[in-house]
């Protein structure tokens, strides 16, 4: 019943996207010594919100060439070009990696606010 709600829809995609950089940022981080290694990172969720990638359902691709034809809309994980590599070519930095945990940590958070605070509301609508 819940699911139907657009409020409830965008806090499970805003906790799902902490989620999904939450698990990339620890890869980056297992990876910190890999030679070779390229750091990646996912798009914030209000471009991705921007783009209309969240509302629209269906499959979601990492890849351009991934399931080619489908219609899926690309949630890429993009490599930073910005960051300085290693003499081993690893591109890691660890303190990048704490701040977008951080970052990951607090969208988290506020995905649950939101949730939180439309029960609330709904409860009080309800009178129970």
């Amino acid at each position: 019943m819940f699911d139907q709600l657009t409020v409830f829809r965008m806090a499970e995609s805003m906790a799902r996207h902490a989620g999904q950089r939450t698990a990339l940022a620890a890869r980056n981080l297992a990876n910190a010594d890999t030679p070779g290694y390229r750091a990646q990172a996912l798009p914030s969720f209000a471009d991705l919100a921007d783009e209309g990638a969240l509302s629209e359902p269906g499959m979601r691709t990492t890849r351009t060439g991934h399931i080619a034809g489908s219609g899926a809309t690309a949630l890429a994980r993009i490599e930073r070009a910005e960051a300085q590599t290693s003499p081993n070519g690893n591109s890691v930095s660890i303190e990048e990696e704490m701040v977008r945990a951080v970052d990951a940590e607090r969208e988290h958070g506020r995905a649950l606010t939101v949730y939180r605070h439309s029960m609330q509301v709904l409860r009080t609508v309800i009178g129970s």
